[in-house]
């Protein structure tokens, strides 16, 4: 963490150091797993961009008049759907879909990133996972097939030098720098509120069947997003975003392990992958890794 102070303006447009869109190592993936039928899981891997788009005018020639501006922010999303098949996976869909859209409308709240105002920001993507999650009850109230429909969220937002993360349920975010790899996201289960208040382990909690219980979801009766901000100003650190499918099978030690070794986001989402359905895959897995390139 920087000790930069949460009031002071950091002006992207300004900082030499910023990375082009060129610069950027992106890739996400996703995979039914071994035992499951079907995968319930979503991920997003994006980049926001205001753009000018020309929808009538009077000049002969308009296309050098629709740019896309400077990059705002890279958002990378990983929800996993649960509450049986149909149910699960339209959780998953709508969540994402309704992220994407709030982020869409509200491109003014990027310029309050890392400024005196940076609370209006986290405000807006508060205000995105509720939205997220009306849209999940929504239509659990009026679907058939809507009864326990529900998915977890996991969002990093990146608005450099910043990343914002947005949790509800189970799926993680992990950021590696330097060699250490941190768990950003706080596991919202009933067992890990259990260990947070002194009832249980940690090492009991990973055996406990309430590791797989939600005590927030999108979708669910609680959902209770959790905020947390990180500078990833660094050339060279990693941000991971995945469902639980993939730390079911493999440890942090080994995902450290893995990033410390990556030559691209692809070679080593598809490494990782690979290492969860050795392991018997009894889940969805899904992977979004990103980093920006050290200058040559």
């Amino acid at each position: 963490m920087s000790n930069t102070a949460p009031g002071t303006r950091t002006d992207p447009s300004l900082a030499p150091d910023r990375p082009r869109d060129d610069e950027l190592d992106l890739f996400g993936l996703t995979h039914a797993g071994v035992v499951r039928e079907e995968n319930q899981d979503q991920f997003l891997l994006c980049t926001v961009h205001p753009q000018v788009v020309v929808h009538a005018s009077s000049l002969a020639d308009t296309d050098s008049l629709a740019l896309r501006g400077q990059r705002l922010a890279t958002l990378m999303l990983v929800a996993d759907g649960v509450g049986g098949r149909a149910a699960g996976s339209r959780a998953s869909q709508l969540a994402t879909e309704a992220i994407t859209q709030y982020v869409a409308s509200t491109l003014r709240s990027y310029h309050t990133a890392g400024s005196a105002s940076d609370a209006e920001f986290t405000e807006a993507l508060r205000n995105a996972a509720c939205d997220a999650h009306e849209a999940v009850r929504g239509e659990a109230r009026t679907s058939q097939s809507g009864a326990g429909m529900a998915t977890t969220l996991s969002l990093a937002v990146v608005v450099w030098p910043w990343m914002y993360v947005v949790q509800v349920g189970d799926s993680r975010c992990y950021f590696y720098q330097d060699g250490v790899l941190r768990q950003v996201t706080r596991d919202q289960t009933f067992a890990q509120d259990l260990v947070e208040r002194g009832v249980m382990t940690a090492e009991k909690a990973k055996s406990s069947p309430l590791n797989n219980v939600l005590s927030s979801a999108i979708g669910a009766e609680d959902a209770l997003p959790e905020i947390t901000r990180v500078d990833v100003r660094k050339r060279g650190c990693v941000i991971l975003v995945c469902s639980d499918g993939l730390t079911k099978h493999v440890t942090d030690a080994e995902i450290a392990s893995r990033l410390g070794a990556m030559q691209g986001a692809e070679q080593v989402a598809q490494e990782l992958l690979a290492l969860a359905l050795a392991r018997g895959g009894s889940d969805n897995v899904t992977i979004v890794v990103g980093r920006a390139l050290k200058k040559a």
